[in-house]
């Protein structure tokens, strides 16, 4: 039932106006996004690679209902692009993007969206780095799917985000998993129904796995999007038998959670990426995200009391 109430609480501005005035929101927040402009966020970028690690970076955004918006969206990232060309990170600084934010869910979205991605994946390759395309509900996973494959003719290093819960994803594994292909796993946070996606996080985790053993016996690039530490134990695994090296798959966590793991895998020798929002439009973001899964109020919780 708490999913719905924090979703509707993500579209009121009362409630918006509530919660950003909170003397206690701004820490909680600012531990999992660590802020609103390309400012904010290059000494995080600088400090985390400075530390061994890796960065994606998501300029947050929600609700997009214009074309000008989706314009604004592409202006971002754009900037965002020239900064990190500034700093010479090369692959270890990409960028993740959700194609909703670039309008995919406008009229003629599709088009509209690919025309306003591709010139972000240019500016990418043209400082030695690269794109991600983030997943999101079932229904624009196809125009997803279809608009990755058209950037990879021209900029085959561009990858793509599959969710082990939903049941077609062995398919879209075993279709995505050749030579050059970046795919990162993630567990799925979208509400989901039942005739799409697992519903249990058993058989969801047991789908994960299946998954992630594709992708290292494939002949692509594996990225594993989980906090688990057993699916981490497992993907270790997984790549040795594979034969994998460690700079042939990496590891990929969201900013603030579980950050003494970032630094325990980098000094082992693994590749990994935090993946690090950031944007004037947090309060968006940052409900949805507890909407999408309302456990991750739990989650969210414990790792601010642990702090890591």
């Amino acid at each position: 039932m708490l999913g719905p109430v924090i979703l509707a609480a993500s579209r009121s501005d009362r409630m918006r106006r509530l919660i950003s005035a909170a003397p206690v929101t701004r820490p909680v927040v600012e531990r999992f996004i660590p802020g609103e402009t390309v400012d904010d966020v290059v000494p995080i970028v600088q400090d985390l690679t400075g530390h061994g690690l890796q960065v994606t970076l998501d300029v947050v955004g929600e609700d997009i209902t214009s074309p000008g918006q989706a314009a604004a969206a592409r202006d971002a990232y754009l900037e965002l692009v020239e900064r990190l060309g500034e700093l010479e990170l090369g692959t270890r600084a990409e960028m993740s993007v959700k194609l909703s934010l670039f309008g995919q869910a406008l009229p003629g979205g599709h088009e509209l969206a690919l025309a306003n991605i591709r010139p972000v994946v240019e500016a990418a390759a043209a400082i030695g780095t690269t794109v991600t395309l983030d997943a999101e509900d079932h229904t624009t996973l196809d125009s997803m799917f279809a608009i990755h494959e058209e950037l990879r003719k021209d900029f085959p290093q561009t990858g793509c985000v599959i969710q082990a819960y939903l049941y077609r994803t062995e398919a879209d594994a075993r279709r995505l998993a050749d030579s050059g292909s970046r795919v990162r796993l993630v567990k799925g946070a979208y509400k989901e129904p039942a005739e799409v996606a697992y519903q249990q996080k058993s058989e969801t985790d047991k789908a994960y796995v299946r998954v992630l053993r594709i992708l290292m016996e494939g002949e692509g690039y594996p990225m594993v999007g989980s906090h688990d530490p057993r699916l981490i134990s497992i993907a270790q695994e997984l790549a040795r038998r594979a034969g994998r090296k460690p700079d042939e798959y990496e590891f990929q966590m969201l900013y603030g959670i579980r950050s003494d793991e970032h630094l325990r895998l980098a000094a082992e020798g693994h590749r990994m990426r935090v993946y690090t929002a950031y944007g004037t439009d947090w309060y968006g973001y940052f409900m949805r995200r507890l909407a999408e899964r309302p456990a991750n109020l739990l989650f969210f919780a414990r790792s601010i009391l642990t702090k890591g």
